[in-house]
């Protein structure tokens, strides 16, 4: 019986302690090189006894601490502790500052950390900023001018289908993730649960992106069922890989349901579907092309847009690699330069296709009186090269 009454009065007294919780002023600061910046530490309630802080520097090479310890002693009042904790820039790169507090069992010290950004050059940031804000609203436009060349030739012959499809799934696929881990706190907290000192990685321009290129192409699809589509249609082979697509999404779909994974897994399964459709959607419009020996109804205007977006991507990434020497970024974990580097290769060989392969087949095409009735079409399935003409609206094959 006295155990118990002990325990009972432990139990009060536990309950009755009030955690002083330690916290900064900001959680994210930029140093230039060579130079100091600081942040506020202070306490939210009076401590229960004297503590010792320590700072503690993910990489000492990259910046240096003042003060790097110090002692706070319990009749300290909440209100009346802060301290400036300064931060000096040794060498470029990235870092992040904490604490250890001794004893640790009366603090909560996990919010108090600072991810710190040593640059180079303020002037390079700001480059890369609009360099950054250029590839975005190219990127953005870049759909517009296929949508007005489907306009003004009221014909889609000559844009692939397979390629507009897996266009559709893999932004519809951009916009999950996006939306799902900016808007569903649920998510994001399971983010910040496995990356306790991250950030969130999604943007607003990032969500706006995404949603805008899915309404754009789905504008382009609707166009497909209101203009001539000559004898296009979505091919076999990309039929099987859309079912393999949905297979994969449906069954992560329902362990994410049951439990078996979060929904953040399957967010970023979704972003996988997204990167491998990235690899493969330019193929189908290029080989397109070749057994047409024409790019006529494909707009150079949106490869010449998308090319500067990627050029200028990839820009951004070396700027802000060199700035923060931050290297490992690009060829540590080369997946998004190189899918940058991928489609501007493609881009370049459109370009190519356009203005030297096929230069005298589109010029003969562009001279006929009614040009999207009168160029041949490919039919994916079958291999074969028909020769579509019309008569008094009616459509033949020769």
């Amino acid at each position: 019986m006295a155990f118990i009454w002990y325990i009972g009065i432990f139990a009060i007294l536990v309950t009755g302690q009030t955690w002083a919780d330690f916290k900064v002023s900001t959680q994210d600061i930029t140093v230039h090189l060579n130079s100091q910046q600081s942040f506020e530490l202070y306490l939210t309630t009076n401590l229960s006894s004297d503590v010792e802080v320590t700072i503690k520097v993910q990489h000492p090479d990259l910046i240096s601490i003042h003060p790097s310890n110090f002692t706070i002693l319990k009749n300290y009042v909440q209100d009346e502790w802060k301290r400036n904790i300064f931060v000096n820039g040794l060498s470029a790169g990235h870092s992040t500052v904490s604490l250890n507090v001794t004893p640790s069992n009366i603090t909560d010290f996990s919010q108090a950390f600072v991810r710190v950004t040593i640059e180079k050059s303020d002037t390079l940031y700001h480059i890369s900023t609009v360099v950054g804000w250029i590839y975005f609203l190219a990127w953005s436009v870049s759909f517009y001018p296929q949508i007005y060349s489907n306009y003004k030739r009221k014909s889609v012959v000559g844009l692939n289908f397979d390629y507009l499809s897996l266009n559709l799934v893999g932004f519809i696929m951009y916009a999950l993730f996006n939306c799902g881990l900016f808007w569903i706190p649920e998510v994001e907290l399971e983010y910040f649960r496995r990356y306790p000192k991250g950030l969130n990685p999604v943007q607003v321009n990032d969500i706006f992106f995404a949603l805008h290129a899915t309404f754009a192409t789905v504008i382009t699809i609707i166009q497909c069922f209101v203009y001539e589509t000559g004898t296009q249609r979505v091919s076999t082979t990309a039929r099987v890989i859309h079912s393999i697509f949905a297979v994969f999404i449906l069954i992560s779909m329902i362990l994410a349901i049951v439990t078996t994974i979060t929904w953040l897994d399957f967010l970023y399964y979704c972003s996988y579907v997204k990167l491998s459709i990235t690899l493969i959607k330019y193929v189908p419009q290029a080989f397109y092309n070749y057994k047409r020996k024409s790019t006529v109804g494909w707009s150079i205007g949106n490869i010449f847009l998308d090319f500067t977006g990627g050029m200028l991507s990839m820009l951004q990434m070396i700027l802000n690699a060199y700035n923060y020497d931050d290297w490992e970024s690009i060829f540590g974990d080369p997946t998004k330069f190189g899918l940058g580097f991928f489609s501007v290769a493609f881009d370049i060989f459109f370009i190519i296709q356009h203005y030297v392969l096929y230069r005298v087949g589109n010029q003969n095409a562009r001279s006929k009186e009614i040009l999207h009735k009168a160029e041949n079409s490919y039919e994916e399935d079958s291999g074969e090269v028909l020769k579509d003409t019309c008569c008094c609206g009616l459509l033949t094959q020769n």
